[in-house]
């Protein structure tokens, strides 16, 4: 299993999935190849995820929003982890995904729901950010390569369990 291949999923992809699949291709340095993608795709990202992830110094290149239709069919890549990242797509019936993978959900509150000011959002997308990357990095001190898949479906079901960003890695 290397890369480690892993799809987050959730409803408009524009902004935890979006961050998400940024930060993982970032912080797992080829050990992990990350993908997102929406049940009903907004078609663009969240301008505010952008300006998050630029901040954190995580590049912004080639992250667009996009269908999980395309994680189906004969030229999907090959997936062996899909985590929903939201409530709405844990609940929505997923598309048929062929392939050995796990799955897990992850809720995580959206920061694109949140109203007020430039600063109240900003603040909302940073500490969704600085959740996922918690989480994130419980994913990358799993020895994904060795777990068996009921070891691994229960670590990341236990990550996704981690509801402080200042909570000690799992």
């Amino acid at each position: 299993m290397h890369p480690c291949r892993v799809l987050f999923i959730c409803t408009g992809n524009s902004a935890r999935s979006i961050l998400s699949e940024a930060t993982l291709n970032r912080l797992g340095k080829g050990r992990f190849e990350a993908f997102s993608a929406g049940s009903q795709p907004t078609g663009k990202v969240n301008p505010y995820a952008i300006q998050q992830l630029t901040a954190a110094g995580i590049p912004i290149d080639n992250l667009a929003s996009k269908s999980w239709d395309r994680f189906v069919g004969d030229d999907a890549p090959p997936l062996d982890i899909v985590i929903t990242v939201c409530d709405s797509a844990a609940r929505e019936p997923c598309p048929v995904l062929f392939g050995y993978f796990v799955r897990s959900h992850w809720g995580l509150p959206d920061p694109a729901g949140v109203q007020g000011d430039p600063a109240t959002i900003a603040a909302a997308f940073e500490h969704a950010h600085a959740l996922i990357t918690v989480r994130l990095m419980a994913l990358l001190d799993l020895p994904v390569e060795t777990l068996s898949r009921n070891e691994l479906k229960q670590a990341l079901d236990h990550i996704g369990t981690i509801t402080d960003a200042e909570e000690e890695h799992v």
